[in-house]
Protein backbone atom coordinates (compact mmCIF):
# COMPACT_ATOMS: atom_id res chain seq x y z
CA UNK A 1 0.00 0.00 0.00
CA UNK A 2 1.01 3.64 -0.49
CA UNK A 3 1.19 5.79 2.36
CA UNK A 4 1.12 9.33 0.66
CA UNK A 5 2.44 11.32 -2.54
CA UNK A 6 5.87 11.70 -1.55
CA UNK A 7 6.83 14.02 -4.43
CA UNK A 8 6.51 15.00 -8.41
CA UNK A 9 9.39 14.83 -10.19
CA UNK A 10 10.17 17.34 -13.16
CA UNK A 11 12.79 17.08 -15.68
CA UNK A 12 14.25 20.45 -16.22
CA UNK A 13 17.20 21.48 -18.63
CA UNK A 14 18.85 23.71 -16.04
CA UNK A 15 17.56 24.58 -11.95
CA UNK A 16 19.31 27.86 -11.89
CA UNK A 17 16.83 28.52 -15.16
CA UNK A 18 14.01 27.05 -13.86
CA UNK A 19 14.21 28.23 -9.93
CA UNK A 20 12.81 31.22 -10.70
CA UNK A 21 9.77 29.94 -11.71
CA UNK A 22 9.27 27.43 -9.31
CA UNK A 23 10.06 30.13 -6.88
CA UNK A 24 7.22 32.24 -8.08
CA UNK A 25 4.49 28.98 -8.37
CA UNK A 26 5.41 27.65 -4.98
CA UNK A 27 6.32 30.62 -3.24
CA UNK A 28 9.60 30.44 -1.68
CA UNK A 29 13.04 28.77 -2.32
CA UNK A 30 14.27 24.80 -3.09
CA UNK A 31 14.91 24.07 0.55
CA UNK A 32 17.72 21.80 -0.52
CA UNK A 33 20.14 20.25 -3.73
CA UNK A 34 21.74 17.06 -3.95
CA UNK A 35 23.47 15.11 -6.61
CA UNK A 36 22.88 11.41 -7.20
CA UNK A 37 25.91 10.19 -8.84
CA UNK A 38 23.96 6.66 -10.03
CA UNK A 39 21.56 8.66 -11.53
CA UNK A 40 23.63 11.60 -13.08
CA UNK A 41 21.27 13.81 -12.13
CA UNK A 42 21.27 17.32 -9.74
CA UNK A 43 18.10 17.30 -7.58
CA UNK A 44 16.66 20.57 -6.21
CA UNK A 45 13.47 20.25 -3.21
CA UNK A 46 10.56 22.51 -2.99
CA UNK A 47 7.98 22.35 0.00
CA UNK A 48 4.96 22.46 -1.60
CA UNK A 49 2.84 22.11 1.11
CA UNK A 50 1.54 18.35 1.43
CA UNK A 51 3.78 17.12 -1.33
CA UNK A 52 7.22 17.94 -2.49
CA UNK A 53 8.36 18.78 -5.74
CA UNK A 54 11.36 17.25 -7.58
CA UNK A 55 13.45 19.53 -10.14
CA UNK A 56 15.73 16.88 -11.68
CA UNK A 57 18.89 17.84 -13.59
CA UNK A 58 21.23 15.43 -16.02
CA UNK A 59 24.50 15.81 -14.99
CA UNK A 60 25.94 13.87 -17.93
CA UNK A 61 24.25 12.54 -21.68
CA UNK A 62 23.97 8.87 -19.93
CA UNK A 63 21.29 9.98 -17.32
CA UNK A 64 17.92 9.03 -17.55
CA UNK A 65 16.99 13.08 -17.26
CA UNK A 66 19.09 13.81 -20.48
CA UNK A 67 17.44 10.80 -22.37
CA UNK A 68 13.81 12.24 -21.08
CA UNK A 69 14.76 15.40 -22.04
CA UNK A 70 15.96 14.83 -25.72
CA UNK A 71 12.90 12.58 -26.01
CA UNK A 72 9.93 14.63 -24.51
CA UNK A 73 11.05 17.57 -23.66
CA UNK A 74 11.18 19.47 -19.69
CA UNK A 75 8.21 18.59 -17.68
CA UNK A 76 6.52 15.62 -15.79
CA UNK A 77 8.78 13.01 -15.12
CA UNK A 78 7.63 10.63 -12.17
CA UNK A 79 5.51 10.69 -9.66
CA UNK A 80 6.99 9.12 -6.09
CA UNK A 81 4.79 7.38 -3.48
CA UNK A 82 5.97 6.68 0.13
CA UNK A 83 5.84 3.25 1.13
CA UNK A 84 6.60 1.18 4.35
CA UNK A 85 8.73 -1.36 3.07
CA UNK A 86 9.74 -0.90 -0.15
CA UNK A 87 11.00 -4.09 -0.25
CA UNK A 88 8.05 -6.33 0.38
CA UNK A 89 5.78 -4.00 -2.04
CA UNK A 90 8.38 -4.51 -4.58
CA UNK A 91 7.61 -8.55 -4.07
CA UNK A 92 4.14 -7.74 -4.02
CA UNK A 93 3.85 -5.91 -7.58
CA UNK A 94 5.97 -8.49 -9.16
CA UNK A 95 4.00 -11.18 -8.51
CA UNK A 96 0.98 -9.14 -9.68
CA UNK A 97 3.18 -8.86 -13.48
CA UNK A 98 4.30 -5.64 -12.48
CA UNK A 99 7.62 -4.93 -13.95
CA UNK A 100 10.47 -3.13 -11.58
CA UNK A 101 12.66 -1.02 -13.81
CA UNK A 102 15.36 -2.01 -11.01
CA UNK A 103 15.59 -5.50 -9.42
CA UNK A 104 16.29 -4.23 -5.68
CA UNK A 105 15.90 -1.18 -4.27
CA UNK A 106 18.45 1.49 -4.72
CA UNK A 107 20.13 4.92 -3.18
CA UNK A 108 17.90 8.03 -4.26
CA UNK A 109 18.06 11.60 -3.56
CA UNK A 110 16.24 13.42 -0.28
CA UNK A 111 17.14 9.91 2.25
CA UNK A 112 15.39 7.60 0.45
CA UNK A 113 15.86 3.79 -0.70
CA UNK A 114 13.61 4.04 -4.57
CA UNK A 115 12.38 1.63 -6.99
CA UNK A 116 10.55 2.88 -10.63
CA UNK A 117 7.97 0.89 -11.83
CA UNK A 118 7.68 0.53 -15.90
CA UNK A 119 5.30 2.82 -17.15
CA UNK A 120 4.33 0.35 -20.12
CA UNK A 121 2.59 -1.38 -16.82
CA UNK A 122 1.56 1.86 -15.43
CA UNK A 123 -0.52 3.69 -18.13
CA UNK A 124 2.44 5.21 -19.29
CA UNK A 125 3.42 7.38 -16.12
CA UNK A 126 6.97 6.64 -14.33
CA UNK A 127 5.98 5.63 -10.87
CA UNK A 128 8.96 5.76 -8.18
CA UNK A 129 8.19 3.92 -4.69
CA UNK A 130 10.40 4.82 -2.38
CA UNK A 131 11.05 4.63 1.47
CA UNK A 132 13.30 6.56 4.25
CA UNK A 133 16.88 4.97 4.45
CA UNK A 134 16.57 3.49 7.86
CA UNK A 135 18.70 5.11 10.66
CA UNK A 136 21.90 3.63 11.06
Amino acid sequence: MFKNLEHIGIAVKSIAESNPLFKTLIGEEYYKTEGVESEGVKTAFYDAGNVKIELLEATNENSPIHKFIERKGEGLHHIAFEVDDLEQRMEELRATGIRLLNEKPKEGADNKLICFLHPKDTNGVLIELCQEKPSS
